[in-house]
C-alpha cells in the first residue's frame, strides 16, 4: 500500500520490527538506523521480481526497448504511433515517490531523468493494473505478481519469464527484501528462515514472484 519508503520509515521510528521492501536501504536510512539503534540494519533477499511493464491486451505493441521506455516515461515520446501502435496519446501511469518501484524505475530505466509532467500518479500497483486493463492507451509498471489481467511487455525483446528474471536476462529484474534494524531473533528469525526455506520459496512461487532458486 504505502510503498517501501513508508515501511522503512515505520521501522526506523520503532513502530514495527520488520518490513518488506522492493529495494535495499538507502544511505540516509542506514545513517538514521545507526544513530537510533547503533546498527546499520539487516536486509534479507527473499525473492526475485521483474519490474514488469504493463500494457492493455488490445494494444498491438508487444516489445519496447529500455531506450523507448525512457523516452515514453520522460515525455519525449507521447503517441503510440511513434512505436508501432495506434495514433493516440500515451497515458503514462506511475507510482508515488515513496514507492521503491518508482525509485527503481527512475534510476534503472529513466537513468535519473524526471518523469513526464503528464504522468498520472496511481497509489498502488493493483490500481495501475486495473487502469491499464481498462484503458487500451495506457502504460504502467509494477511487480510481475500483479500483472495477470494485463499484457506484460517484452523489454529489449526479452519476456519476463521466471528463468529470464532469475538469471538477470530480463533487463529490469530486482530482488525483494525483508529488513530489520538488528540481527533478528526469536519469531522474526524463524519467519525469515521459513521464507528462504524450500517451503517458503514455494509460497513465493505460488503468489507469482520468482524463488531465489529452482
Amino acid at each position: 500500500g504505502g510503498g517501501s519508503a513508508s515501511g522503512i520509515r515505520a521501522l526506523i521510528r520503532g513502530e514495527i520490527d520488520i518490513c518488506a521492501a522492493s529495494r535495499p536501504l538507502e544511505a540516509q536510512e542506514i545513517q538514521q538506523i545507526s544513530q537510533k539503534f547503533q546498527s546499520i540494519g539487516v536486509s534479507f533477499r527473499i525473492a526475485k521480481d521483474a519490474l514488469s511493464v504493463y500494457l492493455n491486451p488490445r494494444n498491438p505493441v508487444r516489445d519496447l526497448t529500455t531506450k523507448q521506455l525512457k523516452r515514453i516515461f520522460s515525455g519525449e515520446i507521447t503517441n503510440w504511433k511513434a512505436i508501432g501502435g495506434a495514433d493516440h496519446t500515451i497515458v503514462v501511469l506511475i507510482r508515488p515517490p515513496n514507492s521503491g518501484t518508482y525509485l527503481y524505475f527512475k534510476r534503472h530505466v529513466l537513468e535519473e531523468r524526471e518523469y513526464t509532467k503528464n504522468a498520472i500518479t496511481i497509489p498502488t500497483t493493483v490500481k495501475i493494473v486495473e487502469t491499464v486493463a481498462a484503458n487500451p492507451h495506457s502504460i504502467g509498471y509494477g511487480g510481475i505478481a500483479y500483472g495477470k489481467e494485463v499484457k506484460l511487455c517484452r523489454v529489449n525483446s526479452i519476456p519476463p519469464t521466471s528463468e529470464n528474471i532469475r538469471y538477470d536476462l530480463y533487463p529490469i529484474s530486482r530482488y525483494l527484501y525483508l529488513i530489520t534494524v538488528r540481527k533478528p531473533l526469536g519469531v522474526y528469525r524463524k519467519f525469515i528462515d521459513w521464507i528462504i526455506s524450500s517451503e517458503g520459496q514455494n509460497v513465493i512461487k505460488q503468489v507469482g514472484y520468482i524463488p531465489l532458486w529452482k
